[in-house]
């Protein structure tokens, strides 16, 4: 028979012994969590740097397609700008509905313009605030539909469209570019920009830049 002292002593050695095995597993699980989220925030970062670098595959294809030296058809390309081009011969062409992607307004409407609630919008704003990249998909052309409405579309170019330049792999959507003419006395320039996406439609950059081909 075990004494008294002997059952309580193996008593303490069980508590002692279950506190140590909580604390270890505590332990594991913090553990585990930390590898969860550094693994999350790493997939994000990859996710964004592929947006901005579709972004950026965006806007060299706009500056493409604006040293197009005449309107026919590229190589691998869905649509012909047509007398479009060159673009310093053809700023008529730019419409305040961003036809084919090319977008004019009077220096007002920047002046104006309020991002707090969408009024007076730029076009490169989201959809959601007034932005003109028109997000109806199904009438704009892509590699999918072919060359649907190549000079009625409104809204944002889909990469090559014009150029022929390749999709791009990996990527959940294609990037698109808008493209803005200011004028600026007899001096005439161009803001483009490029809205890329990662392999989460949620993940998405914009990037701008200001183009003047010399032609």
């Amino acid at each position: 028979m075990l004494s008294q002292l002997q059952q309580r002593q193996r008593g303490v050695a069980l508590v002692v012994v279950m506190i140590f095995v909580l604390a270890l597993s505590a332990l594991a699980a913090f553990s585990a969590r930390n590898s969860s989220v550094g693994e999350k925030v790493a997939r994000n970062q990859l996710d964004y740097q592929v947006a901005r670098q579709a972004a950026e595959a965006a806007l060299r294809d706009a500056e493409r397609d604006l040293l197009l030296v005449n309107g026919t058809m590229r190589t691998g390309a869905l649509c012909a700008r047509g007398f479009a081009r060159p673009v310093m011969d053809a700023v008529w062409a730019f419409t305040p509905t961003c036809e084919t992607g090319q977008c004019t307004f009077p220096d007002s409407l920047y002046a104006a313009a309020n991002y707090s609630n969408g009024t007076n919008s730029e076009p490169w704003w989201p959809v959601s605030k007034g932005g003109l990249w028109n997000n109806t998909f199904s009438g704009k052309p892509s590699r999918e539909k072919g060359a649907v409405n190549c000079d009625t579309f409104t809204g944002g170019v889909t990469l090559g469209t014009f150029t022929g330049a390749p999709a791009m792999a990996g990527v959940s959507r294609q990037p698109e570019y808008l493209v803005e003419v200011f004028q600026r006395g007899t001096n005439i320039f161009f803001r483009v920009t490029g809205r890329g996406f990662g392999y989460s439609a949620n993940t998405e950059v914009v990037l701008q830049s200001y183009f003047k081909p010399f032609l």
